[in-house]
């Protein structure tokens, strides 16, 4: 871009097309992603606006394009309304969804202090900003705040969702199936729900945890499973049973977590008085086995001498324990990623068939077993 061009403000359409050697609508149809454009001309229409230093303006592109280039990021829980819960005027959710500490603010700091959904926040921007569109964060544990984001959606204020949802009764997912809208799901519904997920073969990833403290010598195992009401606590736990089974193992003691770290303690202090003598643990996710250590060292048992320890997720709680976690690898970054090429791919086919993706999980091997 010369001093003259720069002195005259800020380059426009005319400006690229100079440069490109190209009509100022060949350029518009580029900048706007129009796809009947020949490769060679979208390339040289890059590099002028490279060179020019162009930035479309947003707002006349969506005139054109009918686009907000924006996603709704959508942490949806099944809370009541607070007059139903809490029997006041607040907006929290309800005990079921925040542990009865009330205030939508408690949900949002249980969302924040779970590494699973920085991982998924990191995998869906490195996806998107490339592409030049943006996350639109938006939580929604409460009908009224579901409502919300129905309406945000209808009105156009971002192209599609991206749901991250906590709770089996979560009715959003439906909401959005039922208003035709554009969205894609991290983790299969509890119910049948006509939308495109991308998920985990959690079976599986427990079949590896259960080989693995077999294959350790372990004999008298436990399991801290999540949340049984969410299909992936279930499947993990179903999981882990059919392997020990399999294995001439047909009881294993179950203590049920909530995926918090201080459900992991108390779920381990409830195996440790019932069975004394375990000297294996499979938690369903790495916080509840983060929290199992604490108690199994406060007790004076050594990890993994005495109690072998292997958790579920390879988040960052994995690496925070001491020792380090052996863990099953969900790889939600990458999952992220694809949960957000799913939407564009149905922003751009909208009567495309919805569909699934699932990932296989990996163990990771460290000091804990």
């Amino acid at each position: 871009m010369t001093d003259d061009q720069r002195s005259a403000g800020a380059p426009t359409l005319e400006d690229v097309a100079r440069a490109a050697g190209v009509s100022r609508a060949t350029v518009s149809r580029v900048v706007n992603g129009v796809r009947n454009v020949d490769p060679a001309i979208q390339e040289a229409v890059r590099q002028a606006v490279s060179v020019t230093g162009y930035t479309p303006n947003r707002a006349a592109r969506s005139l054109v394009t009918r686009r907000a280039d924006a996603i709704a990021l959508v942490v949806s829980g099944a809370g009541v309304e607070p007059e139903a819960a809490h029997g006041d005027s607040g907006t929290g959710a309800s005990g079921e969804e925040d542990g009865g500490s009330g205030g939508s603010g408690s949900f949002t700091a249980r969302v924040f202090a779970d590494p699973f959904f920085g991982r998924v926040v990191t995998g869906v921007v490195d996806y998107l900003r490339p592409r030049g569109m943006h996350p639109v964060l938006m939580f929604a544990e409460t009908s009224r705040a579901r409502e919300e984001v129905v309406a945000y959606l209808r009105q156009g204020s971002a192209d599609g969702a991206l749901v991250v949802s906590t709770h089996a009764e979560d009715p959003l997912p439906a909401l959005i199936a039922d208003a035709g809208l554009a969205a894609v799901l991290f983790a299969r519904p509890a119910r049948p729900v006509p939308i495109s997920y991308v998920d985990l073969a959690h079976r599986d990833g427990a079949r590896l945890a259960a080989e693995h403290l077999l294959g350790r010598g372990c004999r008298r195992i436990a399991t801290i499973s999540g949340r049984l009401d969410v299909p992936a606590g279930e499947a993990r736990l179903t999981g882990f049973r059919d392997t020990m089974a399999r294995h001439g193992h047909p009881y294993i003691p179950v203590a049920e977590g909530q995926f918090t770290q201080e459900s992991g303690e108390s779920a381990m202090e409830r195996l440790l008085a019932e069975h004394p003598d375990l000297d294996g643990v499979f938690a369903a996710n790495d916080l509840m086995a983060l929290g199992a250590c604490h108690v199994l060292r406060e007790r004076g048992r050594s990890i993994p001498g005495d109690v072998a320890v292997v958790g579920f997720d390879d988040s960052s709680a994995a690496l925070a324990c001491r020792p380090p976690l052996t863990t099953v690898r969900q790889p939600v970054e990458g999952m992220a990623a694809e949960m957000t090429r799913l939407l564009l791919d149905r922003l751009a086919r909208p009567d495309g068939p919805v569909t699934s993706v699932i990932f296989e999980p990996e163990l990771v091997v460290r000091g804990s077993a």
